[in-house]
This record gives C-alpha cells, sequence and structure tokens, in this order.
C-alpha cells in the first residue's frame, strides 16, 4: 500500500496550525490511507513549535522538524522531503489559502501515473495588487527561465520519490524549488485550483523576499541577465560611433562647435550607471558561485522528532 507524506513548511503560523490539522482531520485524513504529517518549523519566533508538539500528542503520524534559525522556505521544504519516508510527497501551505481536498485530487493523479503534479491558480481572492504583481512575476519566468509555468503560477505540488531524490541530488541554495521540479522533466499533470484570500495571520511573504526570489529564479535558470548586458553595450557602442561621425560630419561641413561640458557629463553619467549595473548583474552570478563553492548545508535541523510508525 502506497503512502503520502504531506510537507508543511512552518513561519510564524501558530494563528493557523491548528485549524490546518482540523481542517485535514476532517476533509482527507481518514480516506486518504497511510499518511505522514512533516511539519517543518524555519525558525518561528512565536508559539507555532508548541502548537506543533500539540498536534504530534493527537496523530502519532505526525513528525516534527525544527531548523536551528530561519533558512527560507525553499530550505524548509527541502528539509522536510529529506525526511519524509513516503512513496509521494504534497507540499502544503500553512495559511489555509488552498483546500485540503486539493490533495486528494493530486494523489490519484499520481496514482495514475504522473510523477509531479502541480496545483495550478485559476484565481486569487487577493487584492489587485498582489496578484498584479504575482501575475508579472509568472510572465517574466515563462519568457525568460520556462515557458511551461502556468500563467497563474503554483502555491504546492506533489513529487514522486524518485524526483525528491534529484531534488536532494541537486542540492541548490539560492534558487527556486518549484523550478527545480519543473526542471527535472517528469511526467506532470496539472490540476486547477481557487487561491483563498488569508483570513488568520499575518504573511511573512515581505518584498525582500518576493525580489529575493524574482532573483534566484532568474539567475539559477536563465543566462538572459548576461546576455542583456552583451546587447546593451553592443546597442551604446553603435549609438556613440554614429553619434561621433555626425558631430564629425556636422563640423567639417558646416562648422558648428562641439558640445562641451553638459553633454560630456551626460555620456559619463549614463556610461558609468550602465557600468556599475552590469557589475551588479556580475556580481550577484559571482556571490551565488561562491555561496556553492563554500558547500555550506542549505538547512541545519536542531530536532528532528519522528512519527512513531517511522
Amino acid at each position: 500500500m502506497s503512502k503520502i507524506s504531506i510537507v508543511v513548511p512552518v513561519y510564524y503560523n501558530e494563528d493557523t496550525l491548528m485549524d490546518l490539522y482540523e481542517d485535514m482531520k476532517a476533509k482527507i485524513l481518514p480516506t486518504i490511507g497511510e499518511y505522514e504529517l512533516v511539519f517543518v518549523d524555519d525558525g518561528s519566533g512565536d508559539s507555532s513549535w508548541e502548537i506543533m508538539n500539540q498536534i504530534k500528542a493527537m496523530d502519532d503520524n505526525v513528525h516534527l522538524v525544527k531548523l536551528s534559525r530561519n533558512f527560507g522556505e525553499h530550505a524548509a521544504l527541502l528539509a522536510g522531503l529529506s525526511v519524509c519516508t513516503g512513496d509521494c510527497a504534497v507540499t502544503k501551505q500553512a495559511d489555509l489559502q488552498e483546500d485540503s481536498t486539493l490533495i486528494l485530487e493530486m494523489y490519484e493523479s499520481w496514482k495514475r501515473g504522473n510523477k509531479v503534479v502541480l496545483a495550478v491558480r485559476r484565481s486569487r481572492d487577493e487584492s489587485r495588487v498582489k496578484v498584479f504583481f504575482a501575475n508579472m512575476y509568472y510572465k517574466i519566468i515563462r519568457k525568460l527561465v520556462n515557458d511551461k509555468m502556468p500563467p497563474g503560477g503554483c502555491d504546492c505540488y506533489l513529487v514522486d520519490r524518485k524526483v525528491i531524490e534529484v531534488l536532494e541530488r541537486l542540492d541548490e541554495k539560492n534558487s527556486s524549488l518549484t523550478l527545480q521540479v519543473m526542471w527535472a522533466g517528469f511526467k506532470t499533470e496539472m490540476i486547477p485550483f481557487d487561491r483563498k484570500n488569508r483570513d488568520k495571520g499575518k504573511s511573512r511573504w515581505t518584498f525582500a523576499k518576493k525580489f529575493k526570489l524574482v532573483m534566484d529564479s532568474v539567475m539559477s535558470f536563465s543566462y538572459a541577465p548576461i546576455r542583456l548586458m552583451t546587447w546593451v553595450g553592443v546597442f551604446f557602442n553603435i549609438g556613440a560611433l554614429a553619434l561621433f561621425i555626425s558631430v564629425l560630419v556636422e563640423y567639417f561641413t558646416s562648422g558648428t562647435p562641439i558640445a562641451g561640458w553638459a553633454s560630456l557629463m551626460c555620456v559619463v553619467l549614463i556610461s558609468t550607471g550602465l557600468i556599475l549595473t552590469t557589475l551588479g548583474i556580475l556580481g550577484e552570478y559571482l556571490w551565488r558561485t561562491l555561496d556553492a563553492s563554500r558547500t555550506r548545508p542549505a538547512f541545519i535541523i536542531d530536532e528532528d522528532i519522528k512519527a512513531k510508525n517511522d
């Protein structure tokens, strides 16, 4: 009989954790068969860990993992996948924004032979500003990284044990786990769902984290920024050559004096800005290379309390 692991990254989710468990208990756990709930505390500073232990006392199939500090959702999910024991594993957000019954649909898809099942957002019950920026991110990903990324993106996914083994071998930091799953290329099915608005708790998904995700996604899977630098350099060289020729022609044909200080400073400032920008892009790549070469672990497990059946 197959076993499914449900991996839940936890970061300041004390308001929703018990509700999440009760929701899964009411909707899917009695009918899903053999299961394992893996909660990963990603350095929460609230009472999330205590509530996770309360849930474990209620269910022998709960596996608790506590990281030594906050490593980010990518690392938390990877930590959960590395310790789970199921034949497949599904990621589940702790904010109650996707219905728990979605896991049943994804599990049935896996039983039909799909190694990867993506839960694709069909709609989002959120503010227009959030929807706009989320859609813009996925447009960038489809244009520069992976044209198979669904327009609405995906919140969670189910992966087969073979896919989990591939993710562990990749051992990448500063990356996107979702894009790694899609990059692996296994047989995939997409299941649409409607993302609900958050009713409890405060989102810790800050602008800085969103910006880092964009940078990590593009620079880990695309050479577009480097190629852009090349084309910008070619464009400005052509423009400078054309301007130089036009100035010389005008000077020798009509005697117009060459413009001085103001125009020169504009060119210098624009050129300096472009040089610094391109150096910044190169710096991003160099930092990622340095971070990978140091072979530091993507996460450090402080406590690992296994389920009784493991």
